[in-house]
């Protein structure tokens, strides 16, 4: 129940309110749908995550699918960086991976582990690139993830531009838009930064560290973007506002929050052609 203060300042924001914004926003009923939400940004939601939730499978309709970026809730990507002694309290009692059982990354909100642990949810095998789905199309879009390249052929992201999907950035920072490492995977360029890091799985009963090679999807970047982005924006931001000022994507309110729709396919395509004309390299 909210305080007193809260009640005062701020108006309650339900579930057809949201179901209102994202219909006129254009969400698609019967598509594939892939949500980044910042709850702070939607005003005081009645109901919270559920409703949220709830909002979106509404609008999307008993055929639509609904996806999100989960990954790992602590994950060792960079272990290799850490003290000794961190290193060595990971590789000897880190939990290994689990599809199913592995928590959501915090950092990507409350909605991705709503998701995930809602009845019927079906999550992918992509480790800190896991996806989870809710939906008639959620056991298509997350079986058979590569473990390599996870964002690359035949991942969820791949599933969703073939598919003619949508992402929805609900009040979230175009920053933090997944699908672009989608559109980094597609460019082979001798400036992609690759990475090699390990995770533990379980095989047979035991615990096996596993290598997994990929390029940098971490704050570094696979490219180096510097030279061709405004000190302190985002590559993501960058080439999601080139996209916009492009006419790729929709803006918009739902709740309270300034939102994002744009199609998949066609945002990805853009960032592939934005990727070749600064690093001198073509899709892959």
């Amino acid at each position: 129940m909210p305080e007193q203060d809260i009640v005062q300042r701020k108006r309650p924001v339900t579930r057809s309110t949201i179901v209102r914004g994202l219909r006129a926003l254009g969400v698609r009923p019967g598509v594939i749908l892939m949500v980044h939400t910042r709850m702070s940004a939607l005003g005081w939601v009645v109901g919270g995550s559920q409703t949220v939730v709830e909002s979106l499978l509404e609008a999307l309709g008993p055929d639509g699918t609904l996806m999100a970026y989960v990954g790992w809730e602590d994950d060792p990507y960079h272990l290799q960086k850490w003290p000794r002694e961190w290193q060595q309290a990971y590789r000897t009692e880190l939990p290994p991976f689990d599809p199913d059982l592995t928590a959501a990354d915090p950092e990507m909100g409350r909605i991705p582990e709503r998701i995930r642990t809602w009845p019927g949810a079906r999550v992918s095998t992509g480790h800190v690139f896991r996806m989870a789905a809710l939906g008639p199309r959620a056991e298509w879009l997350t079986a058979d993830q590569p473990w390599e390249q996870p964002q690359g052929r035949g991942s969820p992201l791949a599933k969703l531009v073939e598919a003619d999907g949508q992402v929805l950035m609900l009040g979230a920072p175009l920053e933090t838009l997944t699908i672009l490492h989608h559109a980094e995977s597609l460019v082979e360029s001798p400036l992609r930064r690759e990475v090699t890091f390990e995770f533990p799985i379980r095989e047979a009963g035991l615990v096996a560290w596993r290598t997994i090679r990929d390029f940098d999807t971490s704050s570094v970047g696979a490219f180096p973007y510097e030279p061709h982005v405004p000190g302190g924006v985002d590559p993501f931001e960058a080439i999601g506002d080139a996209a916009l000022q492009a006419g790729f994507g929709r803006r918009g309110k739902v709740g309270e929050a300034d939102s994002v729709l744009f199609e998949a396919g066609p945002l990805v395509r853009f960032a592939v052609v934005w990727l070749v004309e600064r690093f001198g390299a073509g899709p892959a």
